[in-house]
């Protein structure tokens, strides 16, 4: 993400392409661009192959999606997933490249029926919470907690490596044009802009505008998740991902994120699992979907008693060329969603 990448022109990005933002643009303008760079730059220095400096580690940030987007990168740059970390990898604050070992975990058990029960629960306890209204000059703060896992080459030779668990903190205006971001070791200490002239379809003003019948929602997301995915993606699994990125670094309405529960029950293939860990070590249960080209399962993690959203993770639950089976290839843990004043002030503070 830096200050000022090549963007796409504002008539690109029309009223009826909403939600392909969703899955191309939710992040602060620029993002979207930044990633698909330092992702292409490590696709050419893992096929160079060459005893190079590595470069700038890539985890899939929940607004970048390669299943959709760049499906054919998904089996051997996996490592831009959502997991859990009560796992084998290191758990210490901080980033840099990824050293350690490949976090691995348990995987849950399926149970295909269990979804829509779990997912009528979920979205009763969404509708019910209560949200604070936004001000035009106000922010929201989001703080995670993100590692990823994926191979690494140097001298010919590849192994799975893993970053360690690592802050993310992200300040974003309401319309999307403003926002910051402080990820150490992917950002330096004081952070980058996400300032940039085009607005976010799913900054919160755009989500205040979605509809919350779950069936036109549905619909909606399928529209949009077409426009932009890869033929190669079934459109149920884009669909999937579409709804876990508003789920995640995002600030849906509390009748939006109820909504989209409903939705994702509609959506074939969806299943409940019986135990997932968040990258903070949370247990929880989960919705999930598996990518039968990746093989990889990206699970929507959730507190067993309350239902509130704990984080996303994806697991590798049949084994592929680059990963074993348990490989958690990314994980984020969100721990804290607020309303604030001013960019980069952090809730309960004290300046």
């Amino acid at each position: 993400m830096n200050a000022s990448p090549s963007q796409p022109h504002p008539a690109e990005w029309t009223e009826t392409r909403g939600l392909v933002s969703a899955v191309e643009r939710d992040l602060p303008a620029g993002r979207h661009q930044f990633h698909k760079e330092q992702m292409m730059a490590r696709i050419r220095e893992e096929l160079r192959t060459a005893p190079a400096a590595p470069a700038v580690p890539v985890r899939r940030n929940p607004f970048l999606r390669r299943a959709v987007l760049l499906p054919a990168l998904a089996c051997a740059l996996a490592g831009a997933v959502v997991g859990g970390l009560a796992l084998s990898g290191s758990g210490d604050s901080g980033a840099g490249l990824a050293t350690g070992p490949a976090l691995t975990t348990r995987i849950g058990a399926v149970d295909a029926r269990g979804a829509e029960p779990l997912l009528d629960h979920i979205s009763l306890a969404a509708a019910d919470t209560s949200e604070p209204g936004v001000r035009d000059d106000q922010f929201l703060y989001i703080a995670s907690k993100v590692a990823s896992t994926y191979p690494k080459t140097v001298d010919d030779k590849t192994t799975v490596v893993s970053e360690k668990l690592h802050s993310r903190q992200v300040w974003q205006s309401p319309d999307g044009r403003d926002g910051w971001l402080i990820e150490p070791g992917n950002t330096g200490k004081d952070g980058i802009t996400l300032a940039g002239p085009n607005p976010l379809s799913s900054a919160y003003d755009r989500l205040v505008t979605l509809p919350t019948d779950p069936a036109a929602l549905l619909r909606k997301i399928y529209q949009e998740s077409d426009a932009v995915r890869d033929p190669e993606v079934p459109r149920d699994q884009a669909a999937f991902v579409a709804i876990g990125d508003l789920l995640t670094e995002s600030y849906p309405p509390p009748k939006l994120t109820a909504a989209l529960y409903k939705a994702a029950a509609e959506i074939p293939g969806v299943v409940a699992v019986d135990d997932a860990v968040d990258a903070v070590g949370r247990h929880g249960v989960a919705i999930a979907r598996l990518d039968e080209q990746s093989g990889q399962r990206t699970e929507w993690i959730f507190d067993r008693k309350t239902y509130a959203f704990l984080g996303e993770r994806n697991v590798q639950v049949e084994p592929s060329d680059t990963f074993k089976k348990g490989t958690v290839t990314f994980t984020v843990a969100i721990t804290r969603r607020a309303v604030v004043d001013e960019m980069k002030e952090v809730p309960g503070e004290v300046g």
